[in-house]
């Protein structure tokens, strides 16, 4: 009794929570079929996982289907043998709104369940499985024979509940000890192999820090971490002020570059306003290779410290380039060529402009530059023609029932459409200084465009005001009598 007592008494006088008052969540919730108790709510959860992952079965079985009815058009449309299947992650990946990387890979997630591992894909079906152990299950399991990973799904029959409580870990420590009695030899050359899969990479991390990520062989990363271990150890037993992991990252920047503040001849491009950089405006600025930085941030790396760089060792050059925009959209302007290949000064302007692959939910780095209407087909080779976009969909774009052209929007607009005549559509991301008043169009599930929806800016004004209107209204009723002198 007293339980309901105070939730009436909450609900009457709700506090915020994050922005969301008690009343708002209670609405939410209400949307939905109500459960009495807090078991019935972990119930619901628990059912609501169980038909996430028979779902994911379910992707998995009509991605296989969708492979088998492409493959057999584009066969008998003529395509060689080695091409067969091209573009097919490229269209599940639009579908299932992920990068068309990730769309390959679940389209390999989805083979190996329907074709070679029925336990694991009948355990997914049933709920004792999600995606992602579907998927560490795959992995492991890639570098052996098609009958060698049957055997393999067999022995461990997660739909049998082996797995039952198991964590990741040990779901990947079974399918290991698994595969290399089945076949050794394979798992070992997956080792040798694994060593040309060496790289680096860079990913944006918050307050204007990025990951520096090196995949090495064991050997070679335990060698590189001793050494800039070494390194920092020496220094601060020679009194450097510096924490270990600082003087680690200083010296990785300084032994890379050569120089100890990490700029030297490296050429970095930064987008921001004009007021930004010289009147102190608060207008973000754009990193190209990052994202989005603070003014403040930019206008230091622009213009550093005139004391910090009195050294010769410090000093930096700076060049400006201007970039002109549309006042009213934030678009660049045009640039013509007559050639087929794009000039520099036009692949810079397309490469601020686009920032990543223009191909919708692939955020990988921009690789090529391409004609939306093919030069081939009397694309010409403008500003409004070109787009950035990564080697995987440029190539994809070629493949036979893959169209783009322009599209009419605020910004620089595309409009791709794949062998199905689905049509996607992705705009370039708003430069620096662009005005708040319309937003990229948005793609319905059947493909069209819907109008662009109403401003942000006008949608928050107008639910403040009616905030205010309501607490206004509550103060009117409950007016506060001051007591008598």
């Amino acid at each position: 009794m007293e339980g309901k007592e105070e939730l009436h008494k909450v609900l009457a006088d709700p506090p915020p929570i994050g922005g969301v008052t008690v009343t708002d969540l209670a609405r939410i919730l209400a949307a939905g079929p109500a459960r009495a108790t807090a078991a019935g709510l972990i119930d619901e959860i628990r059912k609501l996982e169980d038909q996430k992952s028979a779902l994911a079965a379910r992707q998995a079985r009509l991605s296989v289907a969708f492979d088998l009815l492409q493959r057999r058009a584009q066969a008998d449309a003529g395509l060689p043998a080695e091409q067969l299947g091209a573009g097919v992650g490229a269209q599940i990946a639009l579908a299932r709104r992920e990068s068309p990387a990730k769309g390959s890979r679940l389209l390999g997630l989805a083979k190996a369940l329907v074709t070679e591992m029925p336990h694991t894909l009948a355990a997914l079906e049933t709920g004792q499985l999600n995606e992602w152990r579907a998927t560490l299950l795959v992995r492991e399991t890639a570098c052996l024979s098609a009958a060698d990973r049957a055997a393999v799904d067999e022995e461990l029959s997660p739909d049998t509940g082996t797995f039952s409580g198991a964590g990741d870990r040990a779901i990947v420590a079974a399918a290991k000890a698994a595969a290399y009695r089945r076949d050794p030899r394979s798992v070992t050359q997956r080792a040798a192999h694994a060593e040309a899969e060496r790289h680096v990479s860079l990913r944006p991390a918050p307050d204007t820090m990025c990951y520096l990520t090196a995949l090495l062989p064991v050997a070679a990363g335990v060698a590189v971490h001793a050494a800039l271990t070494r390194q920092a150890d020496a220094a601060r037993s020679d009194g450097d002020p510096r924490t270990r992991g600082q003087l680690m990252a200083d010296t990785l920047v300084e032994r890379t570059t050569g120089k100890a503040g990490g700029i030297s001849g490296i050429e970095i491009h930064l987008v921001m306003t004009d007021h930004t950089l010289f009147q102190g405006d608060s207008e973000p600025a754009r990193l190209p290779g990052y994202g989005i930085v603070p003014a403040g941030w930019a206008r230091t790396l622009a213009v550093p410290d005139l004391e910090q760089t009195q050294d010769e060792d410090h000093a930096m050059r700076i060049w400006l380039r201007r970039l002109y925009t549309a006042p009213a959209t934030g678009d660049l302007v045009a640039m013509d060529s007559r050639a087929r290949l794009f000039p520099p000064g036009l692949r810079r302007l397309i490469q601020a402009r686009d920032h990543t692959c223009r191909t919708p939910y692939c955020d990988a780095p921009i690789r090529h530059l391409d004609h939306i209407i093919p030069w081939h087909n009397g694309g010409t080779t403008n500003l409004s023609n070109g787009a950035g976009l990564c080697e995987a969909c440029n190539h994809t774009k070629e493949t036979p029932g893959w169209s783009a052209q322009t599209m009419p929007g605020p910004r620089h607009t595309l409009q791709l459409t794949t062998p199905t005549g689905h049509s996607y559509h992705s705009t370039a991301p708003p430069l620096p200084g662009t005005p708040a008043t319309q937003r990229p169009r948005r793609t319905r599930d059947d493909g069209d465009t819907a109008e662009p929806p109403r401003p942000l800016r006008t949608r928050k004004l107008r639910h403040k005001a009616k905030r205010t209107h309501r607490t206004k209204a509550v103060v009117r009723s409950h007016p506060v009598v001051q007591p008598a002198a």
